[in-house]
């Protein structure tokens, strides 16, 4: 057959793209800003977001509502600059509620014994005066041990409550003594956000604790790879340094308030060369209490099995689009094929795995056109299970929208 035949057209295709994520990632033109790398271096049809966030909200009713507002201290403020004053103002009441995460991995000797070994370092946000502390994922990822420790010195062996690996973001909790008065970092907004505004950083960079960072918003709605099918959007970019350590520390703006959560840098040589990127703070509002609830974040899915489109196919079976995603497979009587989504009929062997052609191909997701693969998680990145979404497809050469349920993603990629 020649699809067959051509698979080494289709393997050095395959081979391009990895290059491709090597010079970006591999080669460290992005980095995650843990102090390390690898382990801790890092319902109903119909629901509306906002319903679906309000009802997680109330589950944790403490939550994002148990921060103090900041209090202006004008003692000495005749010696500084309005500037110099908003910047120490901020540091000195808010410093306390960002902690520096350390981590320990678990290693194999040559003896195949597994011995613990020291993780990466980073930062983190006290957002609850339970002990709840958010970060970025990659900070605690592969971790066996987690812990918090308080500007006070103290240190306290934290559990993770649950990730989202798809926003970098995880939750952690730890266990403050009786008595305690947790500092919180109170949570803003990053709608409306401005080019030009100021925003400070707080973090650990270099395992240099307590470090405080300045600069301005430099760019928005920045779309950034993460992995090999996740792209978190609208990233919010900033010339505030950002280093190794900073990872899962606040974003913050001149009122003090958490508008993002400092995720990586774009740099060639390792270090902060004016180019950070955080992940926008209603984007962890949305998952968050989520997180907290059940451990994960759910999220909708389309119940079938997709492929990604590639040259060698377009040409063997006569695609008239070069990109898009072709639905090789529907779940019988799922809720894809209720709503008329159309499988292939003819079987054809592509490595060790068999594509049905002759399905509907699928150009666009909930608004998002869908190239590739990790255009569809992108598109899905903020749905749920039960919600109704318009999906754009291919038919014999014509476009036809339908109305597809979603069913859980989990569900569907694991059975």
């Amino acid at each position: 057959m020649k699809l067959y035949s051509r698979r080494q057209v289709v393997f050095f295709s395959v081979l391009t793209g990895l290059i491709g994520v090597m010079l970006a990632l591999g080669l460290g033109l992005f980095k995650f800003p843990g102090f390390g790398s690898g382990a801790g271096g890092d319902g109903a049809a119909g629901v509306s977001q906002a319903g679906q966030a309000e009802k997680a909200a109330a589950n944790v009713p403490e939550l994002l509502q148990s921060a103090s507002p900041l209090k202006i201290n004008t003692a000495d403020q005749d010696l500084y600059t309005k500037d110099e004053w908003e910047n120490i103002n901020i540091y000195e009441q808010l410093n306390p509620g960002v902690v520096n995460i350390t981590t320990e991995t678990v290693a194999i000797n040559w003896f195949l014994e597994p011995v613990p070994q020291e993780g990466g370092s980073g930062s983190g946000s006290i957002i609850d005066t339970r002990g709840f502390v958010l970060t970025n994922n990659h900070v605690i990822q592969n971790a066996y041990k987690v812990f918090i420790n308080l500007s006070d010195g103290s240190q306290f062996e934290g559990t993770i409550v649950g990730t989202d690996p798809e926003n970098d973001i995880a939750v952690l909790k730890f266990e403050p003594p009786r008595g305690t008065d947790l500092r919180t970092i109170p949570f803003g907004s990053s709608d409306g956000l401005k080019v030009g505004q100021k925003v400070l950083a707080i973090g650990n960079p270099f395992a240099l604790e307590r470090t405080l960072t300045v600069g301005i918003v430099s760019g928005l709605g920045r779309p950034i790879q993460i992995s090999a099918n996740n792209i978190i959007r609208d990233m919010i970019q900033t010339d505030a340094s950002i280093n190794p350590g900073n990872s899962g520390g606040p974003l913050l703006d001149t009122k003090g308030k958490m508008i993002g959560i400092n995720t990586m840098i774009y740099s060639p040589s390792g270090g902060s060369v004016g180019i950070g990127f955080a992940v926008p703070i209603n984007t962890a509002k949305r998952v968050v209490a989520e997180i907290i609830e059940y451990g994960k974040v759910k999220r909708g899915w389309i119940d079938a099995t997709v492929v990604q489109i590639f040259p060698s196919l377009v040409s063997y079976a006569k695609l008239p689009v070069s990109s898009g995603l072709l639905v090789s497979r529907t779940r019988h009587s799922g809720f894809a094929e209720r709503a008329g989504l159309r499988q292939g009929t003819e079987p054809v062997q592509y490595g060790r795995s068999v594509i049905y052609l002759g399905g509907d191909i699928i150009t666009s997701v909930d608004g998002m056109k869908t190239n590739s693969l990790k255009d569809l998680y992108s598109a899905l990145e903020d749905n749920k299970p039960g919600e109704i979404i318009k999906v754009e497809i291919l038919r014999a050469g014509k476009a036809q929208t339908l109305d597809v349920i979603l069913s859980d993603r989990e569900e569907v990629l694991t059975r």
